[in-house]
């Protein structure tokens, strides 16, 4: 698999404060990376260095495209909009696309092919101030990619998006790597990003935390969990007190919650339930990325609040 994008030892301060240190990844063609971590973790500091907006102080960033013009080859949508409020829709995107050598022509082309998918082909004439914030955003990623480039690098790209809006982009976003394209996509949101993400890169301070694929990941730090619906409370109840399968339990309108224990997959447990309990739903699957980050930011240790 070839590699886009490949960040060796890169490291940025800002006086006294360390935003990124020595953080080494690549991004391959038709993968999507996310890069992952809390609020100040690092990573828009990363993005600009990529971007070439700011310069790393140590380390060094590749970009292996197929032209010198990297920029013609890059999408990149912003965490904050950049669009102009008071131009047009169809402008907006007549003048990022020239921007990336596109004529006027093929612009329109390709950003009414985006405008239809997201449902907007009617607001073409709309002036950037009268969308709504989904909307915009909507636009923005229409632009960001009708260039069609070999690298995409999405900021916080699920901002503003109802959750309809979020599935929609969600498959896109798999789609065009799907093609070929290279995606870094950056989140704190990670229940969203470990939906559609093939490798993840998790930050926080500034250090690398993980990063590995995000099933190597879940199998090394995942514990699973059911959710267990039943008529039988007590009984299960009562197995629940008595075996060593589990961590821990909790029941929550009709449903019981259960952190099981390590290498206890779902063959184990089910084989384990008690024959006389009356299964009326049950759901097992592993923890979420959200909860591995949070554990390992511990050290590894498990918190006897961690939400199951």
């Amino acid at each position: 698999m070839n590699s886009i994008l490949e960040v060796k030892d890169v490291l940025k301060a800002y006086d006294n404060l360390i935003a990124v240190n020595n953080i080494s990844f690549e991004v391959n063609q038709g993968e999507i990376m996310g890069i992952l971590g809390p609020n100040g973790a690092g990573k828009t500091s990363l993005i600009r260095m990529i971007m070439d907006i700011n310069a790393p102080d140590n380390g060094k960033i590749d970009l292996n495209l197929d032209t010198k013009n990297w920029q013609s080859q890059v999408g990149y949508l912003p965490e904050e909009r950049g669009l102009y409020k008071e131009a047009k829709v169809k402008d907006i995107l007549i003048f990022l696309g020239s921007l990336k050598g596109l004529s006027k022509k093929e612009a329109l082309n390709e950003g009414n092919k985006w405008l239809d998918k997201f449902e907007l082909t009617d607001n073409m004439n709309d002036k950037v101030k009268e969308l709504s914030k989904g909307m915009a955003q909507k636009v923005q990623f229409a632009a960001c990619v009708l260039h069609r480039p070999q690298l995409l690098i999405l900021d916080e790209p699920f901002s503003g998006l109802d959750p309809v809006s979020q599935d929609l982009m969600k498959e896109e976003i798999k789609r065009l790597a799907e093609t070929g394209v290279a995606i870094m996509l950056s989140s704190h949101q990670m229940n969203l990003v470990e939906e559609v993400c093939d490798r993840i890169f998790l930050l926080d301070k500034g250090n690398k935390v993980l990063y590995d694929t995000l099933d190597n990941i879940k199998d090394e730090y995942g514990n699973y969990r059911a959710r267990l619906q039943t008529n039988d409370d007590n009984v299960l109840k009562n197995w629940l007190n008595e075996n060593d399968l589990i961590i821990k339990y909790n029941l929550y309108r009709n449903n019981f919650n259960i952190l099981l224990e390590d290498n206890i997959g779902p063959n184990n447990f089910i084989a384990a339930l008690p024959s006389n309990v009356n299964i009326v739903e049950l759901e097992i699957k592993r923890i979420s990325l959200h909860n591995i980050f949070t554990r390992v930011a511990r050290g590894g240790l498990l918190d006897a609040k961690e939400n199951i």
